[in-house]
């Protein structure tokens, strides 16, 4: 077993991230930190400031 301090944030990040990356590959160990990502902003305000635009409208926006 390997000797980590657990008082070093940064050990135990890299370590954490060596054991990721063996179990589970580059692609797997990159899918499972993305289950973490909490996001950003505010969905509902931000939907709220949406125009409402309907389809041909996208597609002349699309084509611009």
């Amino acid at each position: 077993m390997i000797n980590i301090n657990l008082n070093n944030p940064l050990e135990i990040r890299t370590v954490g991230m060596q054991a990721l990356y063996e179990a589970l590959g580059p692609v797997g160990a990159v899918r499972f930190m993305q289950q973490f990502d909490l996001g950003y902003g505010d969905y509902t305000k931000e939907k709220q400031n949406e125009p409402d635009l309907d389809l041909e409208e996208i597609d002349a926006l699309l084509k611009r």
